[in-house]
């Protein structure tokens, strides 16, 4: 399979990486580069404690509509994302955890361990576990996660939604990107 050491395709296995739609398959490939631009609609709840936590964690800011640039470097399995929202800059690491089955997503001192799902329409990231610093967090702390990337009129959708107990949501985004191609 000529994307087995690519992340995505790695993770999922070669039957269910070529039944997803094209723009998934082009935004978690194995380019070494991607760049893409959209447009995000951003929640997230107003309290203190929920603003300080977006900000530690570099998480956009609400509001409607915002632009927003995104580009994926890649080097084997590593990738680095950085999303330029109209409303602050997100960056995280992903990665393979040290079994090659789950998906390792490093947010400043959180890192975050999916198990990801496949149907034909995209893919559903499935929070595992959390840890901070190094150390692992009760499951009862981190809530719930929604995190979802599929295929909307042909272009890349996803839609992330994180709330956490006691606190409230933290940061839910939704919306589209096109791919820019190379030139």
């Amino acid at each position: 399979m000529e994307n087995a050491d690519a992340l995505f395709p790695g993770l999922l296995g070669e039957a269910a990486w070529r039944s997803l739609p094209e723009p998934v398959q082009r935004m978690h490939g194995a380019a070494a580069r991607v760049t893409a631009h959209g447009i995000a609609d951003v929640e997230g709840d107003g309290n203190l404690i929920v603003r300080m936590l977006r900000r530690m964690l570099g998480l956009p800011a609400p509001g409607r509509q915002q632009s927003l640039e995104f580009f994926i470097e890649r080097r084997g399995c590593k990738e680095t994302w950085t999303r330029r929202f109209a409303h602050g800059e997100m960056r995280s690491e992903l990665n393979r955890d040290a079994n090659a089955l789950q998906l390792l997503e490093r947010l400043g001192p959180v890192t975050l361990c999916f198990a990801l799902h496949h149907d034909p329409s995209g893919i559903d990231w499935h929070l595992l576990r959390v840890s901070v610093l190094g150390a692992p967090v009760p499951r009862a702390w981190f809530g719930h996660v929604l995190s979802r990337s599929s295929s909307d009129d042909g272009r890349y959708a996803f839609t992330i939604d994180t709330r956490l107990p006691l606190v409230g949501r933290l940061v839910a985004y939704r919306g589209w990107l096109e791919i820019v191609p190379d030139v």
